[in-house]
């Protein structure tokens, strides 16, 4: 789980800002808030609010850069690619931070690195319990400095020697098949999902096999959701035969990892699925089955369904895998309710709320422009943020549980359309 998240310098945050999971005093759906012990208890949602370019997206940019940075690495001699504020020119010349506290396995560790374009200036790893804070290594001044338990650790030490000064030591550890911190790595790989407007889910191709658990639940809410879809189907080809140029298909070979899905357009706007199992890839093609009066079937190719249900199509197995008790998995979704209707997007929020409890180790982090869901029936305050601009052009952080005017009985729809919790575009509050 995702405890606290803070940057600096980070495209429009310029100066340091704050997002937190933990639970404020708030008793509202109290229920459905993860307790990891000596009385802390976890959000299992939050929501950012606020107007175009304030600074959502840019937030969900850090989150992907800092995956990136931890799981891909940098090549030798690269730069890092950071994104400065870039309003004030002195910013060019002062170095990102990003930390992070996560809950691993009932630990809590945190992770933190500053870093310029040319290289890692300072890169920490501690692990937090009741009591403490216990160092194990703070990379600092070209030394690792590693904490009592680990200091005798030959093994970390040859690795910290081969680390590039591009290169996140943790990531080196891993490569150097050193299993010390890979919990930590696979929070990133595996447990952070994030979920762009124009991107999709990345294991959606194993939704629509008739054998996935979940497949007869995806058929069924997208009934219930009023999408007219009777169920989806796809039909398998040979990779060879799909109707795609030699260069991309060697593109294909070369970026698709294991267990990779993407989606591509071909020929007559027909969608196709492209994923790697088993070391090949495989391609199949995306068709919908609607139910006709008189009970028969007719077939849809992918591309005529509406924005709305190909968008519903593709969030879908996030919700499904967020309603089950077992899985640990982070979302992060940018502009969640892109193209679906207030009433579906509050559907698929409820449901997940629903099944949370003090035994949950999931969440879902998303951004929205859809006011109607600015409801305390169903999101807490210290669960709704609002990002927008101060007067330098940065942008600004702020949980709604912070606004000592908002009570019980206020109307959050009203006040963030009047413009009394910021986050409202300037030209929309003139004319409200």
């Amino acid at each position: 789980m995702l405890i606290r998240f803070s940057l600096e310098n980070w495209q429009s945050f310029r100066n340091p800002t704050s997002f937190s999971m933990i639970a404020s005093k708030e008793r509202q759906h109290k229920e459905r808030l993860a307790n990891i012990g000596n009385r802390t208890r976890i959000l299992p949602i939050a929501v950012l609010y606020g107007g175009n370019a304030s600074g959502k997206t840019n937030f969900f940019h850090a989150l992907r850069f800092a995956k990136s940075l931890v799981v891909r690495g940098t090549q030798p001699d690269s730069v890092i690619p950071v994104d400065t504020f870039m309003l004030d020119p002195v910013c060019a010349d002062h170095p990102t931070r990003l930390s992070f506290e996560l809950l691993i396995e009932e630990q809590i560790y945190a992770l933190s690195f500053v870093v310029t374009r040319k290289a890692v200036l300072e890169e920490k790893l501690e692990l937090i319990t009741n009591k403490s804070e216990k160092i194990l290594y703070y990379r600092l001044n070209g030394k690792p400095n590693f904490g009592d338990s680990l200091r005798k650790d030959r093994f970390l030490d040859y690795a910290f020697k081969g680390t590039r000064e591009n290169q996140l030591f943790l990531t080196n550890t891993v490569l150097q098949n050193i299993d010390t911190f890979r919990q930590i790595y696979d929070w990133f790989k595996n447990t952070l999902e994030l979920i762009a407007p124009d991107s999709r889910f990345g294991p959606f191709e194993q939704f629509l096999s008739a054998e996935h658990p979940l497949y007869a639940a995806m058929n069924q809410m997208l009934q219930n959701l009023d999408t007219g879809i009777e169920h989806l189907e796809y039909k398998e080809i040979p990779f060879e035969n799909i109707p795609f140029s030699h260069a991309l298909k060697s593109k294909l070979h070369e970026e698709i990892q294991e267990g990779s899905t993407v989606r591509l357009l071909g020929e007559s706007n027909r969608a196709w699925v492209v994923t790697r199992k088993a070391n090949e890839l495989r391609a199949m093609k995306l068709a919908t089955c609607h139910r006709q009066p008189d009970g028969g079937e007719v077939h849809f190719e992918i591309r005529q369904e509406s924005d709305g249900a190909l968008r519903l199509i593709d969030l879908l197995p996030v919700f499904l895998e967020l309603s089950s008790q077992t899985t640990k998995k982070v979302y992060v979704i940018d502009e969640c309710d892109r193209s679906l209707h207030t009433l579906i997007t509050r559907r698929l929020l409820e449901d997940y709320l629903a099944s949370c409890s003090a035994d949950s180790r999931r969440q879902l982090l998303l951004t929205s422009h859809d006011v109607l869901l600015l409801d305390k029936k169903l999101f807490r305050c210290d669960e709704m943020w609002v990002t927008e601009k101060d007067g330098t052009g940065a942008s600004t952080l702020t949980s709604l549980s912070e606004y000592k005017d908002v009570r019980s009985d206020t109307n959050l729809r009203k006040s963030y359309l009047q413009g009394r919790l910021g986050g409202t575009p300037r030209i929309l509050l003139k004319e409200w």
